[in-house]
């Protein structure tokens, strides 16, 4: 069973920069991609970026390309989620989420998930 556990979370101004943390349990971390996805209430949770957490490719949704960055360090057992020039619309809870390789976008194909850590973005 893998365990996540999200840090960094918080509320900053339009322009700002946060990072988040995911901390993953597993040791054979290298047949497993992390993804981050983001939710707002009444709405889909909407696909932020991932990474292999093996050779280390990443993919990002068009809305945070250029400006988020997902980075993982397996000596810490963490993956990061480097947010920079936030907006207002990038508010909502950020879920960090694991799944057998490879990576994918869609939330409903992740088998772990982390309890969720709230990122406020002010105008």
């Amino acid at each position: 069973q893998v365990q996540l556990v999200e840090s960094g979370g918080g509320l900053v101004q339009a322009g700002g920069s946060l990072r988040l943390s995911c901390a993953f349990s597993t040791r054979t971390f290298s047949v497993y991609a992390m993804g981050w996805f983001r939710q707002n209430p009444g709405k889909e949770r909407e696909f932020v970026a991932a990474i292999n957490l093996s050779g280390g490719s990443t993919y990002y949704a068009d809305s945070t390309k250029g400006r988020f960055t997902i980075a993982r360090d397996n000596a810490k057992n963490t993956v990061y989620l480097q947010m920079n020039s936030l907006k207002p619309e990038d508010t909502a809870v950020y879920y960090c989420a694991m799944k057998l390789l490879p990576a994918r976008t869609n939330a409903r194909e992740y088998d772990y998930w982390g309890q969720g850590t709230q990122v406020s973005v002010s105008s």
